[in-house]
């Protein structure tokens, strides 16, 4: 296509909209070299900082309009001198870095640190597919400092369907601490999780971990992975439904993405309703039977020693009555 631009005319939304919420009308009269074009390709020319994808998807949603008429397909061929209109409304992705307003889960804090007690279901950080509602959302507008941080003072995260504690930094100089402190294994992280199958002697699986090549959406043991350790104590076995059932208090001594789902499914021991990793559904769980239970470390900033745990929530609550098992303690 000949990459000669046409004229074209541009109106950005009102100065009273915040700018991440803008929307620009850009028109153009399409030129004799978009004759015969498809509608998709003109409007790249049109709007190039935008993805293709992203300009297909306005197509999609009804923001593109030829000589007045919305068109709701990107293969459309253009006829020279159309009138070209495009409502380029932003990405999900520019829309992700702001404050949300949240009732944040808070188990502690202070000046510099933030303890949460995420619940099940609710993203830490904004990604394809969670774009708002996120904890990061939430710490943006919880106070303001968190707008100058790394990942707005986030420096660890749990998945989306485990529940449980993490700590947040409220200062550059808490993320810093907590950030080395992380790497250099003094936050202490403690988890509970029901597990497949009857474990009868403690673990200690030190195995590699990196992204599954087959699957990107997984993670897996594999000999050029990370070095990665798990500690895992059984609490208890019984049965339900004809399924065994176990369940485990795991330590982690480093902190990969997946690595308790991995590291216990790679012992033929997947977490009860963890589909992703071979865990089938079970006592009435939607989501992987997991919870960050007790965290503990020296305040980054005084030295003083803290200690938190949180009480299973009523989901794994309920499963652990289930299996008739004692209430569990670290």
């Amino acid at each position: 296509m000949d990459q000669l631009s046409p004229d074209w005319e541009s109106t950005a939304g009102s100065d009273e909209v915040e700018a991440e919420d803008q929307v620009e009308c850009r028109r153009a009269e399409a030129p004799p070299a978009w004759h015969g074009q498809r509608l998709d390709r003109c409007l790249v020319e049109m709007a190039p900082e935008f993805s293709r994808n992203h300009l297909q998807s306005l197509i999609e949603r009804g923001c593109v309009r030829v000589n007045g008429q919305v068109m709701a397909t990107a293969s459309r061929k253009l006829q020279a001198g159309q009138r070209v209109e495009v409502e380029l409304q932003p990405t999900a992705e520019s829309r992700a870095f702001r404050a949300e307003p949240m009732n944040l889960p808070t188990v502690y804090e202070d000046e510099h640190l933030l303890v949460l007690n995420k619940p099940a279901g609710v993203v830490v950080h904004p990604a394809a597919g969670n774009w708002s509602g996120t904890i990061m959302n939430g710490l943006l507008a919880h106070h303001a400092v968190a707008a100058t941080l790394p990942r707005a003072g986030i420096v660890h995260r749990l998945d989306k369907d485990t529940s449980g504690l993490m700590v947040v930094g409220k200062t550059l100089e808490a993320v810093t601490a907590l950030t080395r402190m992380i790497a250099a294994r003094e936050v202490h992280r403690e988890y509970l999780a029901l597990v497949h199958g009857r474990m009868a002697a403690p673990l200690e699986i030190d195995a590699p971990l990196r992204r599954d090549p087959v699957s990107r959406v997984k993670m897996a043991v594999l000999a050029t992975g990370k070095p990665s350790r798990t500690d895992v104590l059984p609490l208890g076995t019984e049965t339900w439904q004809e399924r065994v059932i176990t369940a485990v208090h795991c330590v982690l001594h480093s902190g990969r993405t997946h690595q308790i789902r991995v590291h216990l499914a790679s012992r033929g021991h997947p977490l009860v309703s963890d589909v992703l990793y071979g865990g089938a559904l079970a006592l009435g769980l939607a989501r992987q039977a997991l919870h960050a239970a007790r965290l503990s470390l020296a305040h980054p900033i005084t030295g003083a020693a803290l200690v938190f745990e949180a009480p299973l929530p009523a989901d794994l609550q309920a499963a652990w009555q289930a299996l008739g098992l004692p209430e569990p303690r670290l």
